[in-house]
């Protein structure tokens, strides 16, 4: 029976975009109220109290435990970067997974299902990290489940008490506040977005725990400094190797234009092709739109294209910007003034993103399809860009230098 109703929540979560609203207010209502009896039911249904292994310890001095998210792989991606910058450090990320969400490398993986059910799960968990000496939360969501109620505040209170230095690490959504983003750039997506109440509130909510419980906090993305403005930035990491490509941009024909959407709203994709429709219909380049491609099929992708077309609405840049720039394309997408200060503030190296907005944006790739010159120099900054800034050495530095040396 869990078998069959975790086939039929993993399709409904991966269909959500076209799903009725009322369905998608539903699934919400769980994942939000999951001591409910709708969540209570959803957990047992989904297999809730199957056995799943607590996190393993390493046997290092200094022992970084991360949780509970992984967004893209993230924190998978600086546990294995702190411990090739520190041979002292042993780092192990736990990734609580949605049914249907995509499958990145974890340390630990465990269903949402289980933390929501099993309270033998928990306490394993508890006694698990009790034995490391730091804890990064991502997002300020609760590491736990039932052991403490869901409530962060408590865990933190707890791992203090337990001798650990706790941090907190802010990845998005989670502490972007919408109505201050709307006030930073008119393309923002959070008037348009159906989820902005909800992502207010979180965010208040999260803003909130970072003030009543002051700690070393650390944000993914430069742009969320304005959110939290005491916060360090610590840059996602990607492997610049696998995204490396041969092919020049622009030595096959046709230009072509790719964008790779994952969020429509949020990365503007319904913006884009009116934008270049006449640049489209007179032949000059070629657009693909992808959507639901995993991340084993992207590197082919980029290097099959000569134009990745980023995101047009939030102003900044992630991963997937990072993979293009390390393919060598060239980028295109909205990042504000502020944003590219503060990366050549902190890296001393310009980003190297050429800058449209949906106004702009057949402007700009009408021009650069004038004069590619210019475009090709930029691509080829790229990959030195993202080796520098985006390979994992600055951000293990970062959390090494400013967090886990002077708190062991």
């Amino acid at each position: 029976m869990s078998k069959v109703f975790s086939s039929a929540t993993e399709w409904l979560m991966r269909h959500r975009s076209s799903l009725p609203g009322w369905m998608n207010r539903a699934m919400e209502s769980v994942a939000r109220n999951p001591d409910g009896v709708l969540g209570r039911v959803a957990a047992r249904l989904l297999g809730g109290n199957a056995e799943v292994a607590a996190t393993t310890v390493p046997n290092t001095a200094l022992r970084l435990y991360i949780a509970p998210t992984n967004y893209s792989g993230q924190a998978y991606a600086w546990a294995r970067a702190v411990e090739e910058y520190d041979p002292r450090i042993g780092a192990r990320n736990v990734a609580v997974e949605l049914p249907g969400s995509y499958r990145f490398p974890a340390d630990s993986r465990v269903p949402i299902a289980t933390t929501t059910a099993s309270a033998q799960w928990a306490d394993a968990e508890w006694a698990a990290a009790q034995q490391f000496t730091h804890v990064l939360i991502e997002a300020e969501r609760s590491l736990f489940g039932r052991r403490f109620d869901r409530d962060p505040a408590r865990e933190i209170a707890a791992l203090q008490a337990a001798g650990l230095s706790v941090a907190y690490l802010c990845h998005g959504t989670d502490i972007r506040d919408p109505a201050a983003h709307a006030r930073r750039t008119p393309w923002s997506p959070y008037p348009d977005d159906p989820r902005t109440a909800a992502l207010q509130a979180d965010a208040e909510r999260n803003l909130a725990l970072l003030r009543a419980v002051p700690l070393p906090t650390f944000v993914s993305t430069p742009d969320l400094l304005d959110d939290v403005p005491d916060a360090i930035w610590c840059p996602v990491v990607i492997d610049v190797a696998r995204f490396a490509a041969e092919r020049p941009v622009f030595s096959d024909g046709l230009p072509t234009l790719m964008h790779a959407s994952s969020s429509a709203v949020q990365k503007g994709s319904h913006l884009i092709e009116p934008a270049l429709a006449p640049l489209l219909a007179s032949g000059r380049a070629a657009y693909r739109l992808v959507t639901g491609a995993s991340s084993v099929e992207m590197p082919g992708l980029y290097a099959s294209t000569d134009i990745v077309l980023d995101q047009f609405r939030l102003g900044s840049y992630g991963v997937a910007a990072c993979e293009a720039m390390a393919a060598g394309r060239v980028v295109v997408g909205h990042v504000l003034p502020n944003v590219r200060q503060r990366v050549l503030e902190r890296t001393g190296l310009s980003l190297p993103i050429i800058e449209a907005t949906p106004d702009t944006l057949g402007q700009v790739i009408a021009g650069i399809l004038d004069h590619p010159e210019e475009a090709q120099r930029i691509a080829a900054r790229g990959p030195a860009f993202v080796s520098a800034v985006h390979s994992g050495s600055a951000s293990a530095r970062v959390l090494v230098g400013e967090w886990i040396e002077a708190t062991s």
